[in-house]
């Protein structure tokens, strides 16, 4: 059985003439995405893709209408020939249920690899180069001028005691996770939010009101899409607790961490 799948950019671009086309080609059903050729998301193609079945053909307008680059193209093809499925594409030379047109994809596929072994390679000479210039790679060190007034006023609200870790926040036009990390840097030991009472000196000037911090130390191992969501969600959610806390996070194999 064929089956089409059409895609558009944006909400004003029409998708009849691939629609059309696909019919014409025998598709029985047409799936339809509106979603920009870098997005991740395309529902309709997920759905596609898990009604297919041994001996479908999966029809296409053109090759940039299913793949976002060439290396996603290759490994969604390759799955699709994995599971005996056929892929056409109505405007290039692919045609999966074909030997010639297995052979166009094997070039694309050789290519493909071409392309990352090449990126591999200019990214490896590049830190070889800057290495021996005596250039470490990394984050930097230390805040900017502009952020280290940002953390100063910081330091000096969170010591007032009188506005709340949130307020403060807002007030600088700072995320909770940016604040806490100004005020880590300056050195600001930070515990547990108190609104003083009224007529009492709070608790930047009397030391027994503010109770020493209880600290749990949680290791987590998670598969997530938003790593700067989530530790954001956390320092909100511990913040409407009247906590603190301090997370972060490395992806295992890499450098990367947030």
């Amino acid at each position: 059985m064929k089956i089409g799948y059409a895609r558009v950019s944006t909400r004003d671009q029409k998708s009849d003439l691939q629609v059309d086309a696909l019919k014409a080609a025998g598709c029985e059903r047409v799936y339809q995405d509106v979603a920009s050729g870098a997005k991740t998301a395309r529902p309709a193609l997920d759905e596609l893709l898990a009604q297919l079945r041994a001996d479908d053909v999966l029809v296409i307008w053109k090759l940039d209408r299913m793949g976002r680059s060439l290396k996603h193209l290759v490994e969604l093809v390759g799955s699709l020939m994995e599971r005996k499925v056929g892929l056409l594409s109505l405007n290039d030379p692919i045609d999966t249920t074909s030997a010639q047109g297995r052979l166009v994809f094997n070039l694309f596929a050789s290519l493909a690899e071409f392309e990352r072994e090449l990126i591999r390679e200019r990214t490896q000479a590049g830190l070889t180069a800057a290495r021996a210039r005596g250039r470490v790679g990394g984050r930097p060190k230390g805040l900017t001028p502009q952020a280290e007034a940002t953390a100063l006023a910081a330091d000096t609200l969170y010591r007032e005691r009188k506005l709340s870790v949130a307020a403060i926040a807002q007030k600088l036009h700072v995320s909770k996770s940016t604040l806490y990390s100004y005020l880590r840097h300056r050195g600001v030991e930070i515990g547990p939010y108190k609104k003083p009472a009224q007529g009492q000196p709070g608790p930047s000037t009397s030391a027994g009101e503010v109770d020493p911090p209880k600290v749990a130390t949680i290791r987590l191992t998670l598969r997530i899409e938003s790593m700067h969501e989530l530790l954001g969600d956390i320092s909100s959610e511990a913040d409407d607790r009247n906590c603190f806390s301090e997370s972060d996070a490395r992806m295992d194999g890499t450098d990367r961490y947030w």
